[in-house]
């Protein structure tokens, strides 16, 4: 890949910033504005923050473990830094778009790495209805809430809320309810990577709902469209004996 300028970014922790004090002290070392690959030091939640800042430069990041959580992290390591870039595996990962239309008449649109979650606001379940690729699928659905996750993102809230783990080669996006009432026996559904899948809140003034893709948040929606963007690609480097395909299928075996 012969990456020639490199940028470290870290999150706020101690652990992270004194890795990346190590970093900068021994290996040359570019602006994210002027490197061809960025070395992300943190967890799970920074390595997300770092794709969502530097997803108009389209370029590689490698992750390393500083965090709490590190799935979409290789293990941290000083020595031997721009030999393991070159030798990485690239995964290429596309975002899912979310449109949303407020109560109010606002419209806003937010990508997702993850997922897109629409969650209840008040004391009182939801009322949603949801449309795949125009046709109905569930008439009322009554819960806390609903989701459409990425294959990158099943491992993550989507399987906290006992959704499925779905293989990055797979093509399919997994939507799950959050707590669902009625249909009491409705678990979510496997829908192809070209799917298209509106929401619509029903009772919206009584039973209000937010939706959030990963960090963006709009409160107050009345219809939300979510379908993968496949004019973004987002790309990460793995260890190969550690690439993320392998940490997805190994996720289904764990006790």
């Amino acid at each position: 890949m012969g990456f020639k300028n490199i940028a470290f970014v870290a999150a706020d922790s101690q652990a992270a910033r004194e890795a990346l004090a190590k970093l900068e002290d021994r290996y040359k070392h570019a602006r994210p504005e002027e490197a061809d690959v960025i070395v992300a030091l943190g967890g799970d939640g920074f390595m997300l923050e770092t794709l969502h800042r530097y997803i108009d430069r389209k370029i590689p990041i490698y992750g390393m473990q500083q965090g709490s959580i590190g799935f979409l992290m290789n293990s941290y390591d000083e020595e031997g830094l721009e030999e393991r870039l070159e030798a990485a595996d690239e995964v290429a990962l596309h975002p899912l778009r979310m449109r949303v239309d407020t109560v109010g008449g606002e419209r806003s649109e937010a990508l997702a790495i993850n997922e897109v979650s629409l969650l209840r606001e008040a004391r009182q379940a939801a009322k949603i209805r949801i449309r795949v690729d125009e046709v109905v699928r569930v008439d009322e659905l009554i819960c806390d809430g609903v989701l459409v996750a990425t294959p990158a993102g099943s491992t993550a809230y989507n399987l906290s809320v006992n959704g499925p783990i779905l293989p990055l080669g797979a093509g399919l996006l997994a939507l799950t309810p959050i707590s669902a009432f009625r249909p009491r026996r409705w678990r979510g559904a496997l829908l192809p990577q070209s799917a298209s899948v509106t929401f619509e809140i029903l009772e919206s003034a009584k039973r209000p709902v937010s939706a959030v893709a990963d960090f963006t948040e709009v409160r107050d929606v009345a219809k939300v469209h979510v379908f993968q963007e496949r004019n973004v690609v987002l790309t990460l480097l793995f260890h190969p004996e550690h690439n993320l395909e392998e940490r997805i299928v190994k996720e289904q075996f764990m006790p």
